[in-house]
């Protein structure tokens, strides 16, 4: 009696396999083009950073013999010099307190805004959000010589709020566009359940849809802070003082009053840029969740 081996049917093979297969590994390797370009990209974007920051630890000598070589010795003295200095912490706490107020207008007045525009509905509400997106187009530049003089007709000149108030009224339409699709992606039943639990709307604002729009607001609230602390143009026109002045404009002023100290003035410029590479580095994934969140809604 023979013992019957079952045979397994042979596997189906298609052509498509093997296509799939092969762009399958071309996509797993990557493109070596987009990889160039990518490298072109940040070699491009990060040589100046190096460059400043290698160069504070040069002497003057050094940056004129070779300009493109490693310090050789390290100078110290260009750093200690900065950081000793008290206009260098006033012109940071000046900056910190702008950014601060800043990055809390934008923050509070920009959740209010796209909070209706998210979750109710009623006539013109795709107009105004219209509006909002038109602020887009219009950057703070255009508006700078009207906008100081209303600045000054306030007497708001040399105070933070001068600089403030405007930068957070200009920064208003970015974070509308993003915080509006972040809130319409929240469900409606949890709104419906908060409201049949007694909540009124306002309450389900405070209490429920403020915690989950965390990562939108730190988003906006990021962005807010970078691009106060790097502005020039509208502190430039605003405070005349130089107590009041910003790290911005203190860079612009010791670079001109140390014209002949290069290695000093790259310093300077190289800790200025620390607190707000640190803060972006610090919320980069923050960021990067609710951004996802604004394009997903």
């Amino acid at each position: 009696m023979t013992a019957v081996v079952p045979v397994s049917p042979p596997e189906e093979t298609t052509e498509a396999e093997p296509g799939r297969r092969r762009r399958g590994n071309a996509f797993a390797g990557g493109n070596p083009l987009v990889y160039a370009i990518a490298l072109v990209v940040v070699a491009a974007t990060l040589a100046p950073v190096v460059y400043a920051v290698l160069g504070g630890f040069r002497s003057n000598a050094q940056l004129a013999a070779d300009p493109v070589s490693l310090p050789d010795p390290w100078v110290l003295t260009n750093y200690t010099n900065v950081v000793t200095s008290s206009s260098f912490w006033r012109f940071a706490l000046n900056s910190t307190i702008v950014s601060l107020i800043t990055t809390a207008v934008v923050a509070v007045f920009g959740i209010m805004a796209a909070y209706p525009l998210a979750r109710y509905t009623f006539k013109g509400r795709e107009a105004l959000f219209l509006v909002f997106v038109l602020g887009l187009l219009f950057p703070l530049t255009v508006a700078i010589i009207p906008l100081f003089l209303m600045v000054r007709d306030l007497g708001l000149t040399n105070s933070v709020w001068g600089v403030a108030l405007p930068q957070a009224a200009f920064a208003l339409p970015m974070t509308v566009v993003i915080l509006r699709p972040f809130l319409m992606a929240l469900p409606k039943e949890l709104e419906e359940a908060a409201l049949l639990d007694g909540a009124s709307r306002i309450g389900f604002f405070w209490r429920i849809l403020l915690p989950l729009s965390g990562p939108g607001m730190v988003t906006v609230g990021v962005l807010a802070f970078v691009a106060s602390w790097n502005a020039y143009l509208l502190p430039l026109l605003v405070l005349n003082d130089p107590a009041a002045q910003t790290l911005p404009l203190g860079v612009a002023s010791f670079s001109t009053e140390h014209a002949q100290d290069t290695a000093g003035v790259l310093a300077f410029t190289s800790l200025a840029m620390i607190p707000a590479l640190v803060f972006f580095l610090a919320a980069e994934k923050r960021i990067v969740n609710g951004l996802q969140g604004a394009v997903k809604g």
